[in-house]
């Protein structure tokens, strides 16, 4: 064998050598650690366990603990922390708005009805519950529900002065005027909540939520004609929840005469 082919193999058998040393990964370096992820600290904050009704009591087994980021908790969630029975007391409170599955408990969303029924409890304080009859034609066809907002006008048949020397032969007059406005309804019939996948209620009964001033108002406008409710859209009843715009009645500057057959609007006297 001359020395060219030795040279040669020896070269190879070097190469060789170097590249399974390299493949046997003694060279590498050992791979760096994952960074750890910093702990956000983090409270147990409690929420409804299933979907809790309006006007539903809420049980202990309706509400669960759960994990909350500390950065993320509001105060007026309760923490375990600060009320570890918190579960317990609450057992018994009346859900005032409904509640979704995994929402954290508020104290506001919640009332203690002390022996008291639903609607007391739900009152805001200085209003009034009371109920007037409805019908299909003077409740929207049934398509007004509880927290809709309402108005309520007020139809009188008054007779004719003209008597029957008037063109229409001593036909009535038609006065309407609108006697409340932006009326929060509180229930139909005895449902203070609208039913699963029901959009219409037809009752006979409507349950409004009033101010003392205008529950005297309602009851006058009762034995002196027809009531009736008009559906305020919720555009139009937010807006309205304005304290600057006064819910009570206001004497109106005027009223609608059907006379003849015909509307008219009437201007009255300002005192």
């Amino acid at each position: 064998m001359n020395t060219a082919r030795i040279v040669v193999l020896v070269i190879a058998l070097g190469a060789g050598g170097v590249a399974a040393y390299l493949a046997s990964g003694y060279d590498n370096k050992p791979a760096p650690a994952a960074p750890v992820a910093e702990k956000l600290p983090t409270v147990e904050v409690l929420v409804a366990k299933t979907d809790i009704g309006l006007g539903q009591y809420v049980k202990a087994e309706d509400l669960q603990w759960q994990i909350w980021p500390a950065a993320t908790a509001s105060s007026a969630f309760i923490r375990r922390d600060s009320r570890p029975e918190a579960q317990v007391q609450i057992a018994g409170s009346i859900a005032r708005v409904p509640l979704m599955q995994g929402e954290p408990i508020r104290e506001q969303k919640l009332v203690r009805a002390d022996g008291s029924g639903f609607m007391a409890a739900i009152l805001p304080t200085g209003m009034r519950a009371v109920s007037t009859e409805i019908s299909a034609e003077t409740g929207a066809g049934g398509f007004i529900l509880p927290n809709d907002r309402v108005d309520i006008v007020l139809t009188r048949r008054l007779k004719n002065p003209e008597g029957n020397n008037s063109p229409a032969g001593g036909n009535d007059l038609i006065l309407s005027e609108t006697i409340l406005n932006n009326i929060r309804v509180l229930a139909i019939d005895q449902a203070p909540k609208e039913k699963d996948g029901q959009t219409a209620v037809l009752g006979k009964t409507v349950t409004l939520e009033l101010r003392p001033d205008q529950v005297a108002v309602l009851a006058t406008a009762r034995q002196g004609g027809t009531l009736q409710l008009a559906l305020r859209s919720i555009v139009d009843s937010k807006a309205s929840d304005d304290p600057s715009e006064d819910r009570a009645v206001k004497r109106p500057e005027g009223v609608n005469v059907i006379r003849y057959g015909v509307q008219v609007r009437q201007l009255t006297s300002q005192k």
